[in-house]
């Protein structure tokens, strides 16, 4: 596995225990949290950027998501889905890291690791519909 993906699954790890603990701030947690799940440089530095970005645009991330989302409404998404999207439509949308078609198979790929039996096909056509309406061109 590279570093890029495990900076991706273990910065849904920590949006994940934030959300089930209501938390928006990832600051006063992150202490802990990197001591458990130690990265190297880079790879730390992206999940740390992942982190605080998806958590700073969150209330507009998770407006797109419901939009996107016909008949789902965010509680009722399973936690893990629910940031895997998060995550994922910040990287798309926020960051030139990786092209579209990218963040979209690396979340598949953590939705079959972490998530349901259906995560990966729904965290595929919720992404999908977000980046052809507003990333065409990647």
């Amino acid at each position: 596995m590279g570093s890029r993906r495990r900076a991706r699954e273990v910065a849904l790890q920590f949006l994940y225990q934030l959300d089930l603990q209501g938390e928006d701030d990832p600051v006063p947690h992150e202490q802990e949290f990197w001591a458990r799940h130690a990265l190297s440089g880079e790879a730390k530095t992206f999940a740390e950027t992942l982190v605080r970005g998806t958590k700073a645009s969150q209330a507009k991330i998770d407006q797109m998501i419901e939009q996107y989302t016909e008949n789902w409404a965010l509680e009722r998404m399973a936690a893990v889905d629910r940031n895997i999207l998060r995550v994922a439509v910040y990287e798309m949308l926020w960051t030139d890291e990786a092209p579209g078609k990218v963040v979209i198979n690396e979340a598949i790929e953590i939705a079959k690791k972490f998530g349901t039996k259906e995560s990966g096909r729904f965290i595929n056509g919720v992404l999908d519909r977000i980046h052809k309406e507003l990333r065409p061109a990647s």
